[in-house]
């Protein structure tokens, strides 16, 4: 294992700022907003801002106060944060994100879990914090090879955690990550004692019966499904189907590379928002973006919806390991579903917060964490 900072050469820097000032727009039509994607005014004055006034060397400099690391892993580069407790009797974590995401939305949770006295909770739930970038998202380069689906990359974390010494260790995820982390627990059922998620994806198999009696909050997230299937899933399609294709347009233009994410931010963060940074400030989505531009690796990153895409809807073998499962506004996490593919042992649903939320509402993140592995332990 290689310890890691993250540098970033000023010509990248300067480079994607005359990009941003060069850049070339389209109309708009009149009278579309956001229904018809990123509106032209907010886009312009957001890519205004990421060239003129954000500044990535602060927050470079705010990633790389946590220990980073690279590890060779079945021919993939793979970098992690490592960050451990204080707390001698800490419980290994490994903690994954999904797409659009990173290591960045980790950033207001990691103190928290690794040195919780410190922010006014219990010591003995500390974690010892390990925080992959998924193989062919930020610093974990571009792909090598193809076939880095979630399984592959659930084996790479199992290797990566015994690489690391420890054998008896929690996992969590939202997004892809509600994907990586259930299947680590299938693979390494021996030494993951735990599996706790947000925004995990429940989907009907056709059974009738799996969608009877549904309370009134199911219900909602079921035809937030059917929404979002019509009216939201455009990028899954594209990225699930031609991720070569859209990976010109979105490594050639960072004002391409910024609204293909902040779409995301928009449609799926707390509902109450009205603008993405109403959710989530400003700079933490510049950050998320910058780690996508400044490291080429949109078109690798879109590879895991490309992979993914070969075995979406298939039934899955039933997970034995404890699962928790937390609850955001905009999830589509449907409870029988959930259970008949987890072993469900804790449940929360909360009304604040939303797909990031890590970075939306790391509070409640962070104290449903404790409260799922504290009697695992």
């Amino acid at each position: 294992m290689t310890p890691f900072k993250i540098e970033i050469s000023q010509d990248r820097l300067d480079d994607l700022r005359r990009r941003l000032a060069d850049a070339r727009w389209p109309s708009q039509l009149p009278g579309t907003s956001w229904e018809a994607g990123v509106p032209l005014g907010y886009l312009k004055d957001l890519a205004d801002y990421w060239g003129t006034s954000y500044d990535w060397r602060a927050h470079e400099a705010q990633l790389n106060e946590f220990p980073q690391f690279t590890t060779a892993i079945d021919g993939q580069t793979v970098h992690f944060l490592h960050v451990r407790s204080p707390e001698p009797g800490a419980l290994p974590l490994i903690i994954t994100h999904g797409w659009p995401g990173s290591i960045v939305e980790f950033m207001k949770i990691i103190g928290p879990l690794t040195d919780p006295a410190r922010y006014g909770g219990d010591p003995a739930d500390a974690f010892h914090v390990v925080a992959p970038s998924l193989p062919g998202f930020g610093f974990s380069n571009p792909l090598s090879a193809p076939g880095w689906d979630t399984s592959r990359v659930a084996r790479a974390w199992a290797t990566l955690m015994e690489r690391l010494g420890y054998h008896r260790y929690g996992a969590q995820g939202g997004d892809t990550g509600a994907i990586v982390s259930p299947e680590l627990g299938r693979i390494d059922t021996d030494r993951v004692i735990g599996v706790h998620v947000n925004n995990l994806g429940t989907f009907p198999s056709g059974d009738p019966a799996e969608l009877a009696d549904l309370t009134e909050a199911d219900q909602a997230r079921l035809a937030l499904m059917s929404t979002w299937g019509q009216d939201m899933s455009g990028y899954a399609i594209v990225q699930s189907t031609r991720p070569q294709t859209i990976s010109y347009a979105l490594t050639d233009s960072p004002v391409g590379q910024l609204a293909w994410i902040v779409e995301k931010f928009k449609e799926w963060t707390d509902p109450s928002a009205n603008l993405p940074e109403d959710a989530i400030d400003r700079d933490l989505i510049l950050t998320d973006v910058s780690v996508y531009w400044l490291t080429g690796t949109a078109g690798s990153a879109a590879h895991i919806y490309y992979e993914g895409a070969r075995s979406w809807g298939q039934a899955q073998t039933r997970s034995p390991v404890p699962t928790g499962v937390a609850v955001f506004p905009n999830d589509i996490t449907i409870r029988p579903l959930a259970e008949r593919d987890h072993n469900v042992v804790h449940w929360a649903e909360y009304s604040r917060g939303g797909h990031f939320a890590a970075l939306e509402a790391p509070d409640l993140l962070v104290d449903d964490m404790r409260e799922f592995f504290r009697p695992l332990r």
